[in-house]
């Protein structure tokens, strides 16, 4: 899909959620981004640049302050974080280990837990600051069991720069706000290419470590019966 096309598709979804919030925000103030952002968190299609950008804005215009909605941002995110956290945790078992429809066998499971066991922690704190994959990393994280509160740890510290910068770019630009987040859209896709990428190479290497595994572990019985 061409990136004009891709753009106007989401902005055709996104842009009532935006204006919706915008005007929350004008007529609530920080909760209203601390909520927000935490329903972006939640896996909600509620794009966390335009909430914080508007945020930024608002303090440009003396409405709100940086303090502020840099601390309801990242607050938001982390309670956010908590509800799509629980979700994978207390889900895995009932609908990826035992549900028929959506059924993944526990080879699958094994390889996420032992991804998380060894990347984990980078994993959950630098895509924090990566629009798109921000929003769901912490349902993995949940169902591969990751501890609680180093996943809360590293999901507060991950939050912090990307609000940051987004609050920072919205007071810098005042009312040209929507222009750069109609910027950070190219970023969207160059992020979206790298997850296709990477999901392409993770699943070819997976195949072919995995047949060799197969044909090792169908051999292992004919050789230790000879022996």
């Amino acid at each position: 899909m061409p990136p004009f096309l891709l753009a106007s598709v989401t902005d055709f979804f996104l842009d009532p959620i935006v204006n919706a919030g915008t005007d929350f925000i004008s007529s609530t103030g920080l909760p209203a981004v601390f909520i927000l952002m935490a329903l972006e968190s939640a896996c909600l299609p509620v794009p966390s640049e335009a909430i914080m950008l508007f945020a930024g804005f608002s303090v440009s215009e003396g409405e709100l302050t940086m303090f502020g909605i840099v601390t309801a941002g990242v607050l938001g995110n982390l309670v956010g974080s908590w509800i799509a956290y629980a979700a994978g945790y207390y889900a895995r078992l009932d609908l990826l280990e035992k549900n028929r429809l959506i059924h993944l066998p526990p080879r699958y499971l094994k390889w996420a837990d032992d991804w998380f066991e060894r990347y984990g922690d980078a994993t959950v704190f630098f895509t924090r600051m990566l629009p798109i994959i921000r929003t769901f990393i912490s349902l993995p994280a949940g169902v591969a069991r990751m501890p609680f509160w180093r996943f809360t740890a590293l999901t507060l510290l991950g939050c912090i720069p990307w609000v940051l910068m987004l609050g920072l770019v919205g007071n810098s630009v005042g009312d040209n706000w929507e222009e750069w987040r109609d910027k950070l859209h190219y970023f969207d896709y160059l992020v979206v290419v790298a997850v296709i990428g990477g999901a392409i190479y993770l699943l070819i290497k997976r195949r072919r470590g995995g047949g060799r595994s197969e044909e090792a572990a169908a051999a292992e019985p004919a050789g230790s019966s000879g022996t």
